[in-house]
């Protein structure tokens, strides 16, 4: 049974070794590149001393932080990947709360990191790479690895303002690789285009499915999607036949015409989650690919990135939204009512081998989110509380409903703000939109991008929903902000609003 992540590489190398395993379009690295560098990494860190601990990798989005990680892991240590698009304030919470040895970077990253405080060493990646292997120490270290050994630690966003650590190990990834894999029929042949940055779970659905099968991953540069069409031309360049974006990403390339100049010509399987994906602009992308799989993902960092799938099959109308469908082999759902009692419409739970360890050195958080599995009083059995509501349709399959903190009460009514998106982004000029509501004031606010003037969108609207459902204020943006990983910005929103 395999109990190492890195057995992929270690069996991968054996049989492709020249093949390029990680590119960003400039550099590449061979499957060997990366095992040699990997290796490298690990005995430096062997030499100082560094076991089963934390290590922060502070480099930019390239193939060489790739084997970084893998260094990492080889080393049985844990990486903590930060990146310069983080505030300076939460990179230095981050390193506050795992307070490393050692901060690996790279030339760009390097003089930022001098700026920081804490008591570990700074050292050049460049400098390590080429440290000679101490094959009998790793192999050693190897053995005594174990399945629920930590492999990384990434920070999401904390409702305190500090952010939470989610632990993952060597089984909750490879249960989710083994699972993902199956359900986007990777092979050799495959050929990723990763929008995500390094530093979000979200990678792992290239990273290691390309170790896994001796696929490729395109790392694409950040400053292309604000270029759509030079987006899809870098595509069809590199002949990208699968992605896995946030629907956010997705939607700036469809909704703003990069598909009257530019399609992609090689894509077969087209995998989104994280938001809801528009079904007008889910058409868009449909008629540009007709024979590609899509595929909608769901899942939570603390359940090892996506627990959900669905394939889309059928036709949506332009106010339904695409199901989230089904559980992954070796994972279950429970949708779980105000009284920790099963329900056809409650709060996503999932149980299963998908479930982290919780987060890094913060048990009172992770006390309130990984919980004894309310509906088994025999043994011990953590489920993780997503915070989701979910439902079941009439297809049986699961349906994704809003953020429990997403439903607002206005007007004596419970809304979810998730079902004015959907009335909004069904509209023809309309290219983005996105919901706030202020507490202190009690009022709706709609943030959109598109041609449509304001009280053209006013007057739609209350053709489409009740009185009190109808926006209190809306406001046009010549651009929608987004997070670092692609994503709305409905923070940014929320306090773009309370500083104007």
């Amino acid at each position: 049974m395999q109990n190492h992540v890195l057995d992929y590489l270690f069996d991968i190398v054996k049989k492709v070794p020249n093949k390029v395993a990680y590119s960003d379009g400039t550099v590449d690295m061979t499957f060997q590149d990366v095992y040699n560098e990997a290796r490298s990494v690990a005995s430096f860190l062997h030499n100082n001393g560094v076991y089963r601990e934390a290590v922060v990798i502070f480099m930019k989005k390239q193939p060489k932080t790739i084997a970084a990680f893998f260094g990492t892991i080889m080393g049985r240590n844990y990486y903590v990947p930060i990146d310069s698009e983080m505030p300076a304030v939460r990179m230095q919470l981050i390193l506050e709360n795992v307070k490393p040895k050692f901060v690996i970077c790279d030339d760009d990253s390097i003089e930022s990191a001098k700026s920081f405080k804490f008591d570990g060493k700074i050292i050049n990646y460049d400098d390590i790479k080429a440290t000679p292997h101490e094959d009998e120490a790793l192999n050693e270290i190897y053995s005594k690895t174990i399945d629920t050994d930590p492999i990384y630690i990434v920070f999401t966003s904390g409702s305190t303002g500090i952010p939470k650590g989610v632990v993952a190990c060597h089984r909750s990834v490879i249960d989710y690789i083994e699972q993902l894999s199956d359900v986007m029929k990777v092979t050799e042949d495959t050929i990723f285009g990763s929008q995500t940055p390094l530093y979000v779970d979200a990678c792992l659905k290239e990273l290691y499915p390309t170790i896994k099968f001796g696929a490729t991953t395109y790392l694409i540069p950040k400053e292309l999607f604000m270029f759509p069409i030079d987006l899809v031309k870098y595509l069809n360049e590199h002949k990208v036949n699968t992605i896995c974006w946030v629907v956010s990403a997705l939607t700036m390339v469809s909704a703003f015409g990069a598909f009257k100049t530019v399609v992609p010509e090689y894509l077969h399987t087209i995998c989104f989650g994280s938001e809801v994906f528009p079904i007008k602009q889910f058409n868009i992308w449909k008629s540009v690919a007709p024979n590609a799989r899509f595929i909608n993902l769901y899942g939570p960092t603390e359940g090892t990135g996506m627990c959900c799938y669905y394939e889309v099959n059928r036709d949506f109308e332009l106010d339904e939204v695409i199901p989230i469908g089904n559980p992954f082999k070796n994972t279950e759902i429970i949708l779980l009512d105000g009284d920790n009692k099963e329900a056809n419409e409650g709060e996503i739970c999932i149980r299963g081998t998908s479930v982290t360890l919780g987060y890094f050195n913060n048990p009172e958080k992770t006390s309130e989110c990984f919980v004894q599995n309310p509906l088994n009083p025999y043994y011990p059995e953590i489920i993780y509380r997503t915070g989701d509501i979910g439902k079941y349709n009439e297809y049986g399959e699961l349906q994704f409903v809003s953020r429990k903190d997403y439903q607002i009460k206005h007007m004596g009514h419970r809304i979810e703000l998730g079902e004015i998106e959907i009335n909004v982004n069904m509209m023809d000029e309309i290219n983005m939109a996105g919901c706030i509501y202020d507490e202190i004031k009690n009022k709706i606010v709609l943030y959109y991008v598109g041609d449509m003037e304001i009280k053209d969108l006013t007057m739609d609207l209350k053709s489409k929903l009740p009185r009190y459902m109808i926006p209190n204020s809306i406001i046009k943006l010549d651009k929608m902000p987004l997070t670092t990983n692609g994503k709305m910005d409905r923070a940014g929103l929320k306090k773009m609003y309370q500083n104007k």
